[in-house]
């Protein structure tokens, strides 16, 4: 076909778009989603990306070390963990747990898994959590939702069981995850029971439990028992729940009650510090890195007393504040540096690492929450996060969980699977007879080489506009955020629950009314 010119390749676009778009591009859609939705989690070729070299590393290591044993960490409310402490070989002075040599690093070394699977009740959908494996959860503990009719307002059980099916009916998160949003119409010592109930029905993947109280997390454990079988769950992680230090340098009743509950019933704990750097932490990143070892170590090393080899994943979230109001700050340089620290780290240690996701200060899904989504998940990926957390929906810092939000994160982390594929270098990825056969000044569109691979070679958003500006026009000139509103739209009215044995939910929901009756509504 001769010398190809950017004219050639405009008119090549529209006429493609303008004759056969629509055919085309639902085959492709339909392919690719087929070909995602059959991946339960990602597998990383690309090797992560190191900022520190041995010696850095060895430094903060140290640093950490001598901070659990000259400072420790305060336990606050829970004489019971003091006792657990010193029986593992820990200091106890009144609430002040210290480590002596190495002691936390030791303890969890010794036992704590490198991988493991967290099973769902679809076989099918389970994960491996772990190097050199990535796995996407949603955001997690909004008090808010927010979407382009409603606006911003309080979550309800009805907000929560949507996305839960948004989740379900997405090929780019693995994980159910956990408080998707904080349902405020029901109380608050009981709505964790409608949450746990909602994972379970609305869709078939993993999920996390409740931590906001020991007993919470053993009612968790409950129900997923009448899901796996008593048995099963003694013996396997069906459970992933999130337990966040008291930053700085301590750990209260119901984080580490809860992460007694899950580890003695051998289910898996995200020990995630949660750092506003200059608040919670110093200001630098090596500090910030430092104490967040140190406190993701005691936590951690805290399941491995409770029961050797109880799975722990070492979670970190680190962000800056502004000096200047003191409000958390997203998608910021330094906050990336303390994950490809804490990541390098986690390795070290030999346990799986959770960080990152699509973070954002902005209120709306504009161009703020776009690039501080992306400055945040790129240094996710790049890191070699196994666990990430908040990767769809998150807006206002947490505050808020976003329909839109939602669609646009989810079609951003679908670029992840071929992104930590990396290079590849077969005959097909080589291409070298394509090379060779094609005469100097042809272009490559009808070589078969394109024509074998056109479908595939590239990643494709199904939230994008690249069309011609004529036809986007025509189409509405609908923004991102406008055509995402209709995406989730069509999802919940397409919606399909997968099946659930109808002896496990009635017994499930007879289980949950005869305890919830048991003691009277609260709202702590």
């Amino acid at each position: 076909m001769g010398w190809l010119t950017f004219h050639d390749v405009v008119s090549f676009h529209i006429m493609e778009q303008g004759r056969r778009s629509g055919g085309r591009a639902a085959r492709q859609a339909a392919r690719t989603a087929r070909a995602l939705d059959s991946m339960p989690f990602l597998t990383r070729t690309l090797k992560p990306v190191e900022v520190l070299d041995e010696e850095g590393l060895t430094i903060i290591e140290q640093n950490a070390d001598r901070l659990l044993a000259e400072v420790g960490v305060a336990i606050h409310g829970y004489p019971e963990a003091l006792k657990i402490f010193a029986d593992g070989g820990a200091e106890v002075d009144e609430n002040r747990v210290r480590f002596p040599d190495g002691l936390a690093r030791s303890l969890i070394k010794a036992s704590a898994p490198r991988t493991f699977v967290q099973h769902a009740r679809n076989p099918e959908r389970s994960v491996t959590i772990g190097d050199p494996n990535m796995v996407f959860a949603p955001a997690y503990g909004s008090p808010f939702v927010r979407d382009l009719a409603g606006g911003r307002r309080y979550a309800t059980i009805d907000d929560f069981r949507n996305f839960a099916k948004l989740t379900h009916l997405s090929t780019s998160l693995h994980h159910g995850g956990g408080t998707l949003c904080e349902p405020v119409d029901l109380p608050v010592n009981k709505r964790h029971f409608d949450m746990v109930f909602s994972h379970i029905k609305y869709h078939d993947r993993p999920f996390m439990g409740s931590v906001t109280a020991p007993e919470r997390a053993q009612d968790t454990v409950d129900m997923a028992r009448v899901v796996f079988g008593e048995e099963f769950v003694d013996q396997n992680t069906v459970l992933l729940s999130l337990c966040n230090a008291n930053s700085p340098m301590s750990w209260d009743y119901n984080m580490l009650g809860s992460a007694k509950v899950y580890a003695e019933n051998n289910q898996a704990c995200l020990i995630t510090p949660f750092i506003l750097a200059g608040a919670m932490a110093p200001v630098t990143v090596a500090a910030t890195a430092t104490q967040t070892l140190a406190e993701a170590m005691a936590g951690m090393a805290f399941c491995q007393i409770v029961r050797p080899g109880a799975p722990v994943v070492f979670g970190s979230f680190a962000s800056s504040i502004s000096m200047q109001s003191g409000a958390p700050t997203f998608g910021t340089p330094e906050p990336a540096l303390v994950l490809f620290v804490i990541a390098a780290l986690a390795r070290r240690l030999g346990v799986p690492f959770r960080s990152g996701g699509n973070l954002t200060s902005s209120k709306v899904a504009d161009y703020q929450a776009a690039f501080e989504s992306a400055a945040t998940f790129f240094p996710t990926i790049q890191a070699g996060t196994n666990f990430v957390l908040h990767t769809a929906g998150w807006l206002e810092g947490g505050l808020t969980m976003g329909y839109e939000k939602f669609i646009l994160d989810a079609d951003q982390a679908s670029m992840a699977a071929a992104y930590i594929k990396g290079v590849d270098l077969s005959d097909n990825g080589l291409a070298i007879e394509a090379l060779v056969e094609n005469p100097p000044g042809q272009h490559f569109l009808g070589n078969a080489h394109t024509l074998a691979n056109f479908e595939t070679a590239f990643w494709r958003s199904r939230t994008a506009d690249n069309n011609s500006f004529e036809q986007w026009l025509e189409a509405g000139s609908q923004a991102a955020e406008v055509r995402a509103h209709a995406q989730w739209q069509q999802m919940l009215v397409e919606y399909e629950p997968p099946p659930l044995d109808e002896s496990v939910e009635e017994e499930l929901l007879e289980w949950v009314s005869h305890r919830k009756a048991s003691f009277p509504d609260s709202d702590v």
